[in-house]
């Protein structure tokens, strides 16, 4: 069995592969550990798979996993997660953006005792308005909302300890919020400066377009990192928002009814009074009947074992798990 597991999701990267695949075993074959390295192809139309099974022949300890479509990164990661065999595992991305090379510093900080381990680009080579300043954003966002200050949430290059990973379940766009999910169920997490390169090769699958669906995410994890075990908690506290003010107006008619205490003007135009409360409410039962499915999705996927994805076929090794100097 590997030490170590590499998992890198792939799609369309024809033009950056062969270098991944120099690149990671130039850095691991390094290291006093044995490991495996798992390229999962997101459903590639590009030629990808091809050249992977070309590599595979060529470099030792790679395992290729090839799903039916394009999933998505989250399912890509979680297929790499379900079959990586390694007590650590380590994701990158395959644009080679992410530098194999810094692997052993996040293996390093690791052996503090830490869980998770998540790189920081804090030198990051993309374009400020449409990648850096949106992405800033987001990390300050998720960072408050979930109670796990990190600077680079979106960062692929990150370490786990695969004990901890067996507790996490991961589906729609949730790959980015693993370290807060881990501390969820009990890990420590850490952060460590990496490199960041320019994409020499490919064109980008990251947009502003996702960032509606990061936030959907987001709200997400927020209500399963805190209401998950209590959800009374938070569809109370939303019923008192509107279950105290009724009590005060019903108290007020009552009142003015009764005593003639007061004639608000509001009272004599119902129309401006049903209104906006039948519009409140509709927006209210839209908002719990998302969570209550989120509940529902997550109950399906988890007691049942659901996957998020398909595999098409795997590809072992030919050889055992590759040692330092092979």
């Amino acid at each position: 069995m590997p030490d170590l597991s590499v998992v890198v999701p792939i799609y369309n990267e024809i033009g950056n592969v062969a270098r991944l695949c120099e690149k990671l075993h130039e850095t691991l074959s390094a290291i006093q550990r044995s490991y495996e390295v798992l390229l999962v192809d997101d459903g590639s139309t590009d030629g990808t798979w091809d050249k992977l099974v070309e590599l595979a022949r060529a470099y030792p300890g790679l395992r290729l996993i090839r799903l039916r479509t394009n999933f998505g990164q989250t399912a890509a990661m979680s297929a790499g997660f379900r079959e990586a065999a390694g007590d650590i595992i380590v994701t990158l991305d395959a644009d080679l953006q992410n530098d194999p090379a810094d692997i052993p510093r996040l293996l390093e900080e690791m052996a503090r005792g830490y869980d998770v381990i998540s790189g920081w680009r804090r030198r990051r080579r993309d374009p400020f308005l449409s990648r850096r300043l949106p992405s800033m954003i987001a990390n300050r966002l998720i960072s408050v909302m979930t109670g796990v200050p990190l600077h680079d949430y979106g960062c692929t290059l990150k370490a786990y300890r695969r004990e901890v990973m067996r507790d996490v379940h991961l589906y729609g766009e949730m790959h980015r919020f693993i370290p807060a999910l881990a501390r969820w169920v009990g890990g420590t997490v850490g952060e460590v400066e990496v490199a960041h390169h320019p994409r020499v090769s490919g064109s980008s699958k990251y947009g502003i377009s996702r960032t509606f669906r990061v936030i959907l995410d987001l709200l997400t994890v927020k209500f399963l990192l805190q209401y998950s075990r209590g959800p009374i908690q938070i569809f109370g506290r939303i019923g008192a928002l509107f279950g105290v003010p009724a009590v005060l107006m019903i108290a007020l008619l009552v009142a003015d009814r009764a005593f003639g205490w007061f004639d608000p003007f509001l009272v004599k135009r119902p129309f401006w009074i049903i209104t906006p409360l039948m519009l409140l409410a509709f927006a209210m039962q839209f908002v719990c009947m998302g969570l209550l499915a989120e509940i529902q999705i997550r109950t399906w996927h988890e007691s049942q074992g659901k996957p998020v994805y398909v595999i098409r076929e795997i590809v072992e090794p030919s050889i055992q798990p590759a040692r330092v100097g092979e």
